[in-house]
């Protein structure tokens, strides 16, 4: 008897956080006897997808070509389709898989959406209501959930946020969010993260690379940093540095010559959980590590004005502190001096999920899919 035909799943990853944040599902997806699975790269982070899915035993199937020095996001979205469209028509998916909201999962979402090949988008749901910031992505997700046919939200304010905006509740589940699974797979292998030489001081961790921070923005973000190293002599501040030439740039003239300032190039995933095990807070423009730290009972600063991660902010883990030198340096005293306050931060009560994400999201699409009869894609293009 002729065993039942996998059904063919694409997985579209664009940039580091999604390859983090996708790595689980694929992992999962590949050990059901009813999937196959291709990893698709569009090259939106060259070289970087690659290596963080090297974390998980992950190698992407296809990679394209789509950067190019300085073009715009228009020119961007226009090589993503063009790829992605050439890529779906030759491998023809019955469904494509994308998270989050860059300009790789838009595309992958719109191409599906022209080839009629249903798509489904993990960490669906989120929402600032402002599309300036952040700019494109609050743009990117609104157009990726009206193209979606399941919408995996991470909490129950994404999944509000998608019934206001009038999508039918049969295509919402609420999941968790796939990076604490990949946190819980990860920190248990971290080795130790440590630099002698500062022995005896605290370690903040400093992330910088939103599109919205550049500039004066993060200008003011390196002077608050400066003063509290230029303040403190029983810390030190710890920079990954973006390659992002407009952040790396300006970063090293701002920071590079001061003696409790490290900077250094973006860590590899292990790494970077190391780094914040052994920090004492974060201070970072990051989503992925709004939704990592709490589970690592550490406090976050967060340096934008808006945040579609409001859950971090209501179970008092995570705190909005802007580019404002001044609401940057009083907060991060405030933890520095204050133990009820840094107690209260470091609860360890995350709103972000068990690590069960990946599981919850294979079983629904399983489910969704056995009650509905898919045409081989072959027949739809």
């Amino acid at each position: 008897m002729q065993s039942p035909r996998r059904i063919k799943i694409i997985c579209v990853v664009g940039t580091r956080p999604e390859a983090i944040k996708m790595a689980p599902l694929i992992i999962a997806l590949r050990n059901t006897h009813w999937a196959s699975v291709r990893i698709v790269s569009t090259g939106q982070h060259p070289f970087l997808v690659e290596k963080m899915l090297s974390n998980f035993s992950l190698t992407p199937d296809l990679i394209c070509e789509v950067m190019k020095p300085n073009q715009s996001l228009t020119k961007l979205t226009i090589r993503l389709l063009g790829e992605l469209d050439r890529c779906f028509q030759a491998e023809k998916p019955d469904i494509v898989i994308g998270q989050g909201d860059t300009t790789s999962v838009m595309a992958a979402a719109l191409a599906a959406f022209y080839l009629r090949i249903p798509f489904a988008h993990v960490e669906a749901g989120l929402r600032t209501r402002d599309y300036e910031n952040p700019f494109p992505e609050e743009m990117n997700r609104v157009l990726v959930g009206d193209l979606a046919q399941w919408h995996f939200a991470p909490t129950e304010i994404a999944q509000r946020n998608l019934l206001e905006e009038g999508k039918s509740v049969d295509s919402i589940y609420v999941t968790g969010n796939t990076i604490v699974d990949a946190l819980l797979y990860t920190a248990g292998r971290c080795p130790p993260f440590d630099f002698p030489e500062f022995a005896n001081c605290r370690m903040i961790l400093f992330t910088a690379h939103r599109r919205e921070n550049i500039g004066q923005p993060f200008f003011e973000i390196c002077r608050a940093a400066r003063y509290l190293a230029d303040l403190r002599d029983d810390i030190f501040i710890l920079f990954p540095v973006h390659p992002n030439p407009a952040i790396k740039d300006a970063a090293y003239s701002y920071l590079s010559n001061h003696p409790r300032i490290r900077l250094t190039p973006p860590l590899d995933y292990i790494d970077f959980i190391a780094a914040m095990k052994s920090s004492f807070f974060i201070l970072t423009d990051s989503g992925g590590v709004q939704e990592e730290a709490p589970s690592l009972r550490k406090p976050v600063l967060v340096l934008r004005n808006e945040t579609e991660r409001p859950e971090g902010i209501e179970a008092g883990v995570t705190k909005l502190v802007g580019c404002d030198f001044d609401s940057i340096v009083n907060s991060s005293l405030q933890l520095l001096d204050d133990d009820a306050v840094y107690k209260s931060f470091s609860r360890g009560n995350s709103p972000y999920g068990d690590g069960r994400a990946s599981e919850k999201i294979v079983n629904i699409l399983h489910k969704a899919l056995a009650k509905h009869s898919y045409a081989h894609s072959s027949d739809r293009l």
